[in-house]
């Protein structure tokens, strides 16, 4: 095996006792350890490349002996971050939920955000499947919504399994989490829900702009105290005959919906 390269920012771990392992073990595999840590675990060259190219620093990266050593491309990706550390590849697997782990992972800042006003705005009210709020952030950051409002109760938006679904979605909007539905009125906005049990039909009314778009729980929808709220209630044809359509696919369409009238 080659020696660790004779770069401060480069230390070779093989403890799987290190305190430092132990920290972004929560880091990886709890749902809101970045919470109390400050910082979000990006695992794979895609999502650090991601956040490299919207500007975010590299606190730390993590890389595999194998990858470190054998691929030139993760190398160089590994030492843009502040510090690196190399691990022989079972320990490095032992940090990863992935089946195959890619062998290279990463630290990125985190910080608490509030509501700004005025941003188009997508808000999510009670969503429990991270591969649901992974895609509504990835179809958010596509068509041109700037900011991310999640009700308590919604699936953490910085977890692992979240981060990989929105595969670097993140760094393209504003997060803010755990709001009360009272707070809301902050965004100053019209509030358009979606419904499969009436309401407008999306294809043939205006939609204002800007404006926040509102997505429920996958099986219960938008609450009624919040669909109080909303300036409206709208729903998407569907002459295929189906109840009702995935929430995720839901916010596709009418995100984009929403892109062409401005267009």
């Amino acid at each position: 095996m080659n020696p660790t390269p004779r770069n401060p920012q480069v230390e070779r771990i093989s403890a799987a006792a290190n305190p430092t392992l132990k920290s972004l073990r929560r880091l990886a595999q709890g749902s809101d350890a970045y919470r109390e840590q400050g910082r979000l675990w990006l695992e794979g060259d895609h999502l650090l490349q991601a956040a490299l190219a919207r500007g975010v620093a590299l606190q730390l990266a993590l890389v595999s002996e194998q990858a470190f050593y054998e691929d030139a491309a993760l190398q160089a990706l590994a030492l843009r971050a502040t510090r690196v550390l190399v691990l022989p590849a079972a320990l490095f697997g032992s940090l990863s939920e992935l089946v195959t782990p890619v062998g290279i992972a990463g630290c990125v800042a985190w910080s608490r955000q509030s509501i700004e006003p005025g941003w188009p705005t997508v808000v999510l009210d009670r969503l429990q499947d991270a591969g649901n709020v992974g895609s509504i952030l990835r179809s958010a950051a596509a068509l041109g919504v700037r900011q991310i409002v999640a009700l308590k109760g919604t699936a953490a938006l910085g977890s692992a399994k979240v981060m990989r679904a929105g595969m670097g979605a993140h760094f393209a909007l504003r997060l803010v989490e755990q709001v009360q539905l009272q707070d809301l009125e902050r965004l100053a906005l019209p509030l358009l829900a979606t419904s499969s049990h009436g309401g407008e039909t999306l294809g043939a009314c205006e939609l204002p702009h800007p404006a926040a778009w509102v997505f429920g729980h996958e099986g219960q929808g938008v609450s009624e105290p919040l669909l109080a709220q909303c300036q409206r209630r709208l729903r998407i044809a569907q002459p295929g005959g189906e109840e009702s359509l995935n929430v995720a696919a839901a916010a596709a369409i009418c995100l984009y919906e929403s892109a062409q009238r401005r267009r």
